[in-house]
């Protein structure tokens, strides 16, 4: 494993050990309801989001730990979305990262009421400051909560799943396609990046590169999905694979064909490592995730 490699290994770990510190333990009341959430948010995965968090941070200067509550906010909302996803009402599915959906092992009410406490958890662990409270720095914290809530909110996630839902079934020409996915999967990711820059303190000519580089990943993140979602199996994803086509969904792959959305995953690619560019080395932890983000098989 390489350098860089290790470093995301170790913030990988760090992550890992902040989210469980970060919730009740699974005996505090109401038990069924943190046995619920417990189970959905340290299932694993990748932990992209929050990993985007902190080496955005890094780029600009900041410490790991200054830009940690959001990390950790940032996974929580993730699963949150992941959970109502999954529900019989959304895409009703039955496996998520390898393991049986959350309402599959807890029922449907305890599954929306444990995706309600993730996401309310998120902004208070992100918001929630150590005595004697720093001014500045609860200046940005309340400025990254504002473009977090806003990122998952009606023209963000919210919005784009809202669409993604109506879209079954309709031919969907390629400006909606793209305003769903980046509204759907983008948004998200792209607060992950500018928010860990805005901790740092980034601004002018910094904060735009990042930017930049976090539409494009968004933006490409969700276009690989597609491409996996068609040539992958359920083994491989962790997840049921095929669900799209099932559903009708509009994606990449339907839209334009699995060779052009792979050239426009390939191009969004080149597009957040050029954005990067003038920020030299500090930037090389983000150029690795976007290059896993793209070249993954799962």
């Amino acid at each position: 494993m390489s350098d860089l490699g290790e470093r995301l290994e170790g913030y990988r770990r760090e992550v890992e050990a902040a989210l469980d510190a970060s919730l009740p333990p699974e005996t505090a009341w109401p038990a069924t309801l943190h046995r619920a959430v417990r189970y959905s948010l340290l299932a694993g995965g990748k932990r992209l989001r929050p990993l985007l968090v902190l080496a955005s941070a890094e780029s600009v200067g900041a410490a790991a730990a200054d830009a940690m509550p959001l990390a950790c906010a940032v996974e929580m909302i993730h699963t949150f979305s992941l959970v109502h996803d999954d529900l019989p009402a959304m895409d009703d599915d039955d496996l998520r990262r390898g393991k049986p959906t959350c309402h599959k092992v807890f029922g449907e009410a305890v599954a929306i009421l444990a995706g309600d406490a993730l996401l309310s958890r998120a902004f208070e662990v992100l918001v929630t400051l150590p005595d004697p409270v720093d001014a500045e720095r609860l200046r940005r914290r309340l400025g990254v909560a504002a473009l977090l809530a806003s990122a998952v909110g009606t023209t963000g996630l919210i919005g784009g799943q809202v669409e993604d839902l109506e879209s079954e079934g309709v031919a969907v020409d390629a400006p909606t396609l793209e305003r769903i996915h980046r509204a759907k999967t983008g948004a998200l990711l792209r607060a992950c990046v500018r928010g860990g820059a805005l901790l740092g303190g980034a601004g002018g000519d910094e904060l735009a590169a990042l930017d930049v580089y976090g539409a494009a990943l968004g933006l490409a993140f969700q276009v690989v999905d597609d491409i996996l979602d068609a040539t992958e199996d359920a083994t491989r994803l962790g997840k049921t694979a095929g669900k799209d086509e099932a559903a009708r969904k509009a994606t990449y792959v339907t839209v334009h064909g699995l060779d052009a959305a792979r050239r426009t995953a390939d191009a969004l690619l080149a597009e957040a490592l050029t954005a990067l560019a003038p920020l030299g080395p500090r930037g090389e932890t983000l150029a690795l995730l976007a290059r896993r983000v793209v070249e993954r098989r799962a």
